[in-house]
């Protein structure tokens, strides 16, 4: 079974996160820049095997597309044109950043820690990957599989 890596897509950092081998735990991994962003998921997946991306899905509040969705669709584009073997699924990241600033509060961070927002971008990740694996379809995968 490969890894599930997720990705929080931003115009100047992009938040990652990945699950164990057995897709049990998802965890932080980094938060790259955006120009480094494809060698670096080069350099990763020539390592591990991933067998899926989790993107987050950019939405306003009454459920249409935010405006990040026109930086989105590029991206995504080129990720399945760079790595055509790994399919992609996206979820709602609505609230993940608010999250993920919550998170950090729970974690006692101080506020400079709070500050940093290549952390916020690493959680924010996690969020989308721990969202995915709590949704339906990761059931079914992981029934699939058994």
């Amino acid at each position: 079974m490969g890894r599930i890596l997720a990705i929080d897509y931003g115009q100047k950092r992009v938040g990652i996160a990945v699950t164990d081998e057995h897709q049990l735990i998802a965890t932080g991994l980094s938060t790259v820049a955006n120009s480094e962003l494809f060698d670096f998921l080069t350099t990763y997946l020539s390592k591990e095997n991933v067998e899926l991306f989790v993107v987050g899905l950019p939405k306003q509040m009454d459920n249409t597309p935010s405006d990040s969705t026109k930086y989105i669709t590029p991206f995504l584009k080129k990720l399945q044109e760079t790595f055509p073997l790994i399919p992609i699924k996206r979820v709602d990241e609505r609230f993940t950043s608010k999250m993920a600033f919550q998170t950090m509060i729970d974690a006692g961070l101080k506020k400079k820690a709070r500050q940093n927002k290549a952390l916020v971008d690493t959680i924010s990740a996690t969020i989308i990957l721990q969202s995915y694996m709590e949704s339906k379809d990761f059931e079914q995968l992981k029934h699939q599989q058994i």
